[in-house]
Formats: C-alpha cells, structure tokens, sequence
C-alpha cells in the first residue's frame, strides 16, 4: 500500500513536520550513508504522514529506507508475516510508527529465539524477532505507538542534552537503590524492590546499535524486583488497555501484593482494566490450549498479565497529558506503572499497561538506608 502525500496544513504545519523528522533521524538516531532504514506503519493519516516525513528525511541522510504498512494491530493481534520477514532480512535500523502496536511474533512465540546478551553472554529466549534483534544490538530504533502529528511536531525538537543528563542523575539513583516507595495525593502508597535491576533511559540517544526507545521520548524506567511490589496502587491519569487508552475520570485502585494486582476498584474504567487483564490471561491460556505456545509458558504468560512490569518518570517538557499514553508518560509532575510484561524479560505477558499518577513523591531508599526524594509533589527534588 503506497503512503498518499498531502500538503495539507500550509508550508508552516509541513516545515514543522520535517524538522521534527530531520531531528529524530539525523539527531536521535544519526542515520548515515547506506544504511537500511525499515519502516513499519499503518493506514491513518496521522502515523502515514509522520512515516512519509520520516522515510524523506531518511533519503536526504543518505539512508536506504523502505516503507511497510500493515493494517493496525492492537496489544492481542499478531503482526502479518511480511511484517516479521521484513524484520528478519537485516535492517540496521527499524521505526515503528503505528496508530496501536507493532503485533507479536507467532514463529518467535511458539518457537522463542535464543541468543545471547551481556558480559557473561547469557542465554535468553525472544519471543520477537524485534526484541531479539534489538536486544543482541543488531539493530537500533525508535518505536511510537499511538503517536500523532501534533505530538511528534510539539515533542521531537527537544532539548536532548538537558534531557540526557536529567534521565542520567535519575537513573543512576535508581539502579543503585534497594527500592522506591512511591505516593500521590490521589490515594497511591506503594514500595517496589529494585535489587539487581538497571534503570534505562528513553533520552534521544539512539545512535548505537541495541539503543532504542519512543519517540516522543523523556523518561527513565526500571523493572521491578520479582515479587516484592506492595500496597495500593492508584492510576488517576490515563491507563492503556487492549482497546485503545483510558482516559480516568474516577480512580482506578489496584491492591498489590507479592509482585501481582490482587484487586482492582473504581468505577467504570476499572471495570475496563480488569476485562483488559482477564482478557490477556485468557488469551494466553488458549493459544497453550491451541499449540501455539508450549503450555507451560502459556501459564508463565497468564499469571504475569497480572504481575507489575514498570516504574518510569516522565521528563519530557514539552509534554502534556493528553489522553495518549505515548504523550502522557512523559510529562513533568507525573509517574507511571505498568501492569503485565517487564523489560527484563524474566516476567513476560501479552500485555504490558502503563498507568499514569499525578503529582508524585518518589523516595529511592538505598541499600545502606539512605534515603533521596526524587520527586516531591511532582516536582524534580
């Protein structure tokens, strides 16, 4: 399917597309000469438009781009083969810009890749050839669910270094605590472990091969310690499910115990989590049913679409919450969680929800019992 060119919008709306385009392609991820450049969109005009400006932009660096456009997939859906075949011949670098998501990798799902990452070259299992390659630095990326034009024009010509070097002091905060205990006015008191894990950061750098993030980016993120989430939970922003965003209203509780949501309370959009959540569970436990995965890792999925996979800190400044997570999870004054699959890859789901909290205070207490407030009331400590 070709992307349809359109000059809508006058030459300044098309000026202010193309240089957020140039930024991300030349300043973020530093396309040179010959390199393969893989495109993967969909058909509505916001990402088609963006995955033009993107695809020119990587002409004018030099680059090799070829455009891929698939119809949109949802948390659940799978990706079309000629999705996963693309991704499996070698590009040196992948841009995802879909109205939801890239879609899962059945081959990859009932037959997980194994390589190899670290120092100690361990060995891990994918079940995406996306994460595989992304993971084993075959490649490097930047991947935008739900974006628009507006946000891609608004957050992409950022200040970078400014940026870089809050999300460095932030992460190096959280990698060396033992655990955070995060609360906000809205009712959220919880304390996560964060032993053994590496906070990342989604800072514009993505010029090394195995470097990859959102654009918009401007966050740090860390997955928890295994089983050590505990208390109440409150999303009071927006929350993703398997059927687009959740725009809160009435808060959505969550009771957190050993890892896992236990329980989940509010009013209507609670009641929209949860089905998401069941929905998962379910989804994983038919496809053990169907031979699509073994059983036992149909399970692991199952129970792990219940499990938290995600602290992060939005620092993004020309962010503002907008109803779209993409947008909303990196706004100043603001945290967020995510229920389901961890970035870690030792608790995996089909799904992984980022949830939204308003004005946050975020204490990292260190392993010696020192104490640093990260957020106060939102604000940067």
């Amino acid at each position: 399917m070709a992307i349809q060119r359109s000059a809508r919008g006058g030459r300044s709306k098309s000026e202010r597309l193309e240089r957020a385009a140039r930024v991300a392609v030349r300043d973020c991820l530093g396309v040179g000469e010959g390199e393969r450049v893989l495109i993967v969109t969909n058909p509505p005009e916001d990402v088609a438009t963006i995955s033009d400006a993107l695809y020119r932009q990587v002409e004018g660096a030099g680059g090799r781009p070829v455009l891929l456009v698939q119809p949109v997939k949802g948390q659940l859906d799978l990706a079309d083969p000629a999705v996963i075949a693309a991704l499996r011949s070698g590009p040196d670098v992948v841009l995802s810009i879909s109205t939801e998501k890239l879609g899962k990798d059945r081959e990859a799902l009932k037959r997980p890749i194994v390589g190899t990452r670290g120092r100690d070259r361990r060995r891990r299992r994918y079940d995406h050839v996306f994460e595989y390659l992304l993971s084993e630095r075959r490649i490097r990326s930047f991947w935008s669910p739900g974006v628009t034009r507006d946000m891609f024009e608004r957050t992409v010509p950022i200040d970078y270094p400014e940026l870089q070097s809050r999300c460095a002091a932030l992460a190096s905060v959280l990698t060396a605590a033992a655990e955070v205990r995060i609360t906000t006015p809205a009712g959220t008191d919880l304390v996560i472990g964060l032993r053994g894990r590496r906070c990342r950061r989604d800072d514009g750098d993505f010029t090394r091969p195995g470097a990859g993030g959102n654009i918009p980016c401007g966050e740090v993120f860390i997955s928890p310690e295994l089983g050590t989430a505990r208390g109440q939970l409150v999303f009071d922003g927006s929350i993703s499910s398997d059927e687009g965003a959740i725009v809160i209203g009435t808060p959505i509780a969550c009771e957190v115990e050993g890892g896992f949501v236990k329980g989940v309370s509010g009013a209507s959009e609670s009641r929209r989590l949860r089905a998401t959540l069941e929905r998962s569970e379910e989804r994983a436990l038919r496809m053990g049913r169907s031979g699509d995965v073994p059983p036992a890792r149909a399970r692991l999925l199952a129970r792990n679409a219940w499990g938290l996979g995600e602290l992060g800190i939005g620092l993004n400044p020309a962010a503002r919450i907008v109803g779209n997570m993409l947008e909303d999870e990196k706004a100043f004054r603001t945290c967020h969680v995510a229920i389901g699959a961890n970035y870690d890859d030792d608790a995996p789901a089909l799904t992984h929800l980022d949830g939204l909290m308003r004005e946050p205070t975020i204490v990292a207490v260190g392993r010696t019992g020192r104490t640093n407030t990260l957020l106060q009331d939102g604000r940067l400590a």
